[in-house]
């Protein structure tokens, strides 16, 4: 009974959501054809129908002279005035209907303007007004701190680190992390970045952004609490836990609870997760003591080390990727695309495996190292060989993780970023790859992961399957690094392997612990998300920050236009009413504010789209009216007839084109 209780329970709080969602989204549209309506019925038109949506009318009835009506394609809405309507643009110069006096075309061109434009003015005004009731309940949101960096990013390579806070973008005030990668997308050519570090040293960067995907980035994202919390995008399903599945923390002595603060981490005092991740990382190898806080008192909980999962396979130094600046390996004169072969004499790939060697410059910290690389000329099969000289600086090994496809490894004691190869350089004697006979020299073409462990699953944005090996442009891809740390991740794992070769067929491996001292720097424990409160104190204050919120999210709207034309943000990022009404979904879990907050947005959205000069939208009837109030004549039937039809097209196609993003690209579930 308890569980039908539960589900039961489940169910209802789903369709609750879905309620709410639909009213959210229709209270936008009812608002925003309320403008035109109101003007209309206050000029004296004539209005023959009032519907929420397209096509089929579903449900209506008829007060006074107007049909109210709900109608089948949820998209949208329209106010039918007489004299005006989309789908016969003669209305609008016929004689007979300009005769009469109740219809929209025997209306003033200033009449006519005020009845187009009411919509988006009462969208503006909706917008405000959801920001207005949203703040004085208090919106949680994620401060404009950086939480951790994508190695050989633009932000990586000019030296911002984790814990940093960003104050402005392009002179524009940053108050939420959402603004950060706003005003990142949105912009054009470099960033002018300022903010402060963690020690309260300030900065202001140009930086320029990556524009190789499908939006402009500079490869950071957002941070964590000191308090503990159950792991909600869990692996594991029907269990939720405060530790990561196969992780030391699943060890602990006593367990975690949610809702532990974390105060000491192997006796030092922390502040911020971002000290909790440096102490993890240069001791790594130790079992380390944490003191929580929970409830009224303290608790001490410790978590074991744990070695590397290997397969016993050593990967190529590939070639330089980044470089910080101002690091030791940029003042050394190291370059992007150097290959390091030797350090101190030792060959990097048979004698120093390539994946741990941030660790080998660890224990170099204040010392000259010797580095020998190899140097290609550029156009040609050329090389040379240099030595150099470098001392590593106090920064531990694995601070920074390949936590995403495609990003390299780092040596930050040295500032220095670069991709493993996918040809095995060496095979360690008696290691999983060892007995399973694979050869020193072969390339790997795809790793896959499973995991034995019972209801194990992957999450939504998770790789199951990392290719090295692209066969439609016929090149490799560099996701070595990004494998290899997936491979610490998975509990009870088994790797299955393809070869580039078809002569080695593929093989299923069983990573083990390594024999060597390479110990991993995160322990698995669960911090809840970085948060802050944005909170109007009182309404002068509330009114301040909705007029703030409404204009930029105007402007943001204005540049992501901009940005789609111009090209530095892809079409695909585009969403459609599906992906909307998911969003709005997602967002009415966060609480009542935050779903106001997605409203006022959406409210200000359709305004602006909606005054875009197309035929058929409101900003389109604007222009012919402009049109007849200079020249002081209507527009010819036969043009007015031809520019509905070309906005006709132009709306359907972009509404297909959205859909198909929505559940092809984006596999958002209908």
């Amino acid at each position: 009974m308890d569980i039908l209780a539960f589900d039961f329970s489940s169910i209802l709080n789903n369709v609750l959501h879905i309620l709410y969602v639909a009213l959210g989204l229709g209270l936008v549209i009812f608002f925003h054809e309320l403008g035109h309506f109101a003007v209309a019925k206050w000029c004296g038109v004539f209005v023959e129908r009032f519907s929420i949506g397209f096509g089929p009318i579903l449900w209506s009835f008829k007060r006074g002279e107007t049909e109210y009506a709900l109608s089948a394609v949820p998209f949208g809405g329209y106010v039918k005035m007489l004299g005006q309507d989309d789908m016969d643009p003669s209305q609008l110069t016929s004689e007979e209907i300009a005769r009469d006096p109740r219809s929209y075309s025997s209306k003033t061109v200033a009449q006519r303007m005020g009845i187009i434009s009411a919509g988006v003015i009462m969208n503006v005004i909706t917008g405000c007004m959801f920001y207005m009731v949203a703040f004085p309940l208090g919106v949680e949101t994620s401060p404009p701190q950086v939480g951790s960096l994508q190695i050989g990013k633009p932000a990586w390579q000019k030296g911002i680190r984790p814990g940093d806070t960003l104050a402005s973008i392009n002179g524009r005030e940053l108050l939420t992390f959402q603004d950060i990668l706003r005003g990142i997308t949105l912009s054009q050519g470099a960033t002018q970045i300022s903010g402060h570090h963690l020690d309260g040293t300030t900065f202001d960067l140009a930086i320029a952004p990556d524009e190789s995907g499908e939006r402009r980035i500079v490869g950071i994202s957002e941070g964590d609490l000191m308090t503990l919390s159950v792991y909600e995008h869990s692996f594991v399903e029907g269990q939720k836990t405060t530790a990561m599945p196969g992780s030391p923390a699943e060890n602990a002595e006593p367990a975690f609870k949610d809702g532990d603060v974390v105060k000491s981490i192997g006796g030092r005092d922390v502040k911020n997760y971002f000290e909790v991740l440096d102490v993890m990382a240069r001791r790594r190898s130790e079992p380390l003591e944490y003191v929580v806080e929970r409830g009224s008192e303290k608790v001490s909980v410790t978590v074991p080390a744990q070695k590397f999962r290997d397969l016993g396979m050593w990967f190529d130094f590939e070639k330089v990727a980044a470089l910080q600046e101002d690091s030791p390996a940029a003042k050394a004169n190291l370059q992007v695309g150097d290959k390091i072969t030797k350090v101190n004499g030792a060959d990097v790939g048979t004698e120093i495996n390539p994946f741990f060697l941030g660790e080998y410059f660890e224990s170099f910290v204040g010392q000259e190292v010797e580095v020998q690389v190899k140097r290609f000329v550029e156009g040609s099969a050329d090389s040379q060989h240099i030595k150099v000289m470098l001392v590593p600086t106090d920064r531990p090994a694995w601070s920074e993780l390949p936590q995403i496809e495609g990003v390299p490894l780092s040596i930050p004691s040295i500032g220095l970023a670069y991709h493993l190869s996918s040809i095995v350089s060496k095979v360690v004697p008696e290691s999983p790859a060892a007995k399973a006979e694979i050869a020193q020299g072969v390339t790997l073409k795809s790793m896959k992961f499973e995991s034995s462990q019972p209801n194990f699953k992957f999450g939504e944005e998770d790789s199951k399957v990392v290719a090295f090996w692209d066969p439609k442009k016929n090149v490799a891809v560099k996701n070595m690094a990004y494998a290899m740390w997936k491979m610490q991740e998975i509990p009870q794992v088994s790797v299955s392997i393809e070869f580039t070769d078809d002569k080695n067929k593929p093989v299923t491996l069983k990573p083990e612990f390594t024999s060597a001292e390479h110990f991993l720097p995160r322990r698995g424990v669960i911090h809840q998300g970085l948060s802050i409160v944005l909170l109007a104190n009182n309404w002068g204050d509330a009114v301040s920050m909705a007029v703030d919120y409404t204009r930029g999210s105007a402007i943001d709207i204005y540049l992501t236009l901009r940005s789609l034309f111009t090209g530095t943000l892809s079409v695909k990022n585009l969403r459609g009413p599906v992906g909307i009404a998911q969003a709005a979904y997602k967002v009415s879990h966060h609480g009542f504010s935050n779903f106001l907050l997605f409203l006022a947005f959406l409210s200000i959205n359709l305004a602006v789209l909606n005054f875009l000069p197309i035929p058929l939208l409101d900003g389109g009837h604007m222009v012919f009216l402009i049109w007849e109030g200079v020249t002081r004549r209507r527009p010819h039937p036969r043009v007015l007839e031809y520019a509905q039809i070309c906005g006709f097209v132009f709306v359907v196609s972009l509404m297909i084109l959205v859909i198909c993003l929505d559940v092809f690209v984006h596999k958002f579930k209908v």
